[in-house]
């Protein structure tokens, strides 16, 4: 197995979105990149902690390769934004790939490279590429929130398109463990 830790906005919509793919085997939500050692939900939304939004994903190379975990990330949030994710404002809300090894890194700088100049952005990335540090598990009210909120109006408004548009993109490389 490998870990990889990546921030695009509110973790719900990745927890949710990336669970879906086959060969991730968990996706915890939680905090990583700052310097408060007990962050918690409401401290990290003040934006004082340093620390953004993210998940822990456990997957199998050997099913999903971390480039294609990346081309699932970039699908589903905007990397072009500076802390801000739609009406999700904050340097809690960045975009970052935190890299558990050199290799991580290595792939993910190509990976930007190449999304940079393909055009499929009409800005440049402002995705930050950070080491993994400390990951923090958010509180348990916060995993599986969509599988448990889905009629919630940010869940239907926010989670649940970026869940379909992962969907559709991916739909070969679905887990089918939800649906």
């Amino acid at each position: 197995m490998e870990t990889a830790i990546l921030g695009g906005g509110c973790f719900w919509c990745l927890e949710v979105a990336l669970g879906e793919l086959r060969g991730v085997v968990d996706v915890i939500s939680g905090y990583a990149g700052g310097h408060d050692e007990y962050p918690t939900y409401e401290a990290v939304c003040s934006g004082e902690t340093g620390h953004a939004e993210v998940v822990q994903v456990q997957f199998d190379p050997l099913e999903i390769d971390y480039s294609d975990l990346l081309a699932a990330f970039f699908t589903i949030h905007d990397p072009t934004t500076l802390n801000r994710q739609g009406n999700d404002v904050g340097s809690q809300y960045r975009s970052v790939i935190f890299y558990c090894s050199e290799q991580q890194k290595m792939k993910a700088e190509a990976f930007m490279k190449s999304l940079n100049t393909s055009g499929d952005w009409p800005n440049p990335l402002v995705t930050a590429l950070r080491p993994a540090g400390i990951f923090y598990p958010a509180e348990s009210c916060h995993r599986d929130y969509y599988r448990l909120h889905a009629e919630q109006p940010y869940c239907r408004i926010v989670v649940a398109p970026k869940v379909n548009k992962l969907r559709e993109k991916f739909c070969n490389r679905l887990s089918g463990k939800h649906g």
